[in-house]
């Protein structure tokens, strides 16, 4: 659990939850706990997406994949621990009990179905096939859109924010997640396994529904300049510092367009 939750990575999620929070004019130092937990929840996705069932990747974050390292039984128990440990964390956070249960059903709800499992499980149904927008739109709004938007609405939560805050804070959440997918296929397409630390070429290889395999490179690029666009207008009128929001929704694309 350590060697895949503490390895080098990005902390997308966690640290758009703590921004949110500020931009919601909460505390984020009061989100550490709810930050953590949806870091832990990513992490078991990773892990268990690596396994040979499913994409079979020898290198996650620059370093062997969790079932490389220890073994695949080993790893698929690392996993269901991690979400476990995420919900046990979450659900007993410093906060009022309806936010507590709030958040730990908006985070259950984001990895189950219709969700980050429902986007898995499409990804895989869908190799192989004609490449079609309206599928991969579909795959990338479950499999990642839906962590990182209730990431971003769990920010709102933890700082109390009204729900129509919340609401936009989510629908941010839900355009960043659309960009940052469509980015990561596309250095999966450019990049190199030591710039991207995973493999590269992966969704070539397995004919997956990515932008790049629908509208070529260029037209991905502009797909997720666009979503960035969107997710900005989500943030006005907001009380609080959305500096940091609207600086991760501009990293989301920064490494590929």
């Amino acid at each position: 659990m350590r060697y895949s939750a503490l390895a080098p990575g990005k902390r997308l999620r966690p640290v758009l939850l703590l921004a949110s929070c500020r931009a919601a004019g909460g505390d984020p130092g009061k989100s550490l706990d709810a930050a953590c937990a949806v870091e832990m929840v990513h992490c078991f996705s990773l892990i268990h997406d690596d396994l040979p069932a499913i994409d079979d990747d020898d290198l996650r974050r620059g370093i062997a994949t969790c079932h490389v390292k220890y073994g695949e039984a080993v790893a698929i128990l690392a996993g269901d621990a991690l979400f476990a440990f995420a919900f046990r964390l979450i659900s007993s956070m410093d906060a009022m009990a309806t936010i507590r249960a709030d958040a730990t059903a908006a985070l259950a709800a984001a990895a189950g179905t219709p969700g980050l499992v429902a986007g898995e499980v499409l990804d895989i149904l869908s190799e192989g096939t004609e490449p079609d927008l309206q599928a991969v739109q579909r795959i990338h709004a479950w499999k990642t859109g839906k962590l990182i938007s209730a990431s971003c609405e769990i920010g709102g939560m933890t700082a109390g924010a009204a729900a129509a805050d919340c609401h936009a804070l989510s629908e941010y959440g839900r355009w960043v997640g659309q960009a940052f997918q469509i980015a990561d296929d596309i250095l999966n397409e450019t990049s190199t396994a030591e710039e991207l630390g995973k493999a590269v070429g992966s969704d070539r290889e397995r004919n997956k529904q990515t932008y790049p395999a629908v509208m070529g490179l260029q037209g991905a690029k502009s797909a997720a300049r666009e979503c960035v666009e969107k997710a900005l207008t989500e943030l006005q009128g907001l009380k609080g510092d959305t500096e940091a929001l609207r600086s991760l929704a501009m990293y989301s694309i920064d490494r590929s367009v």
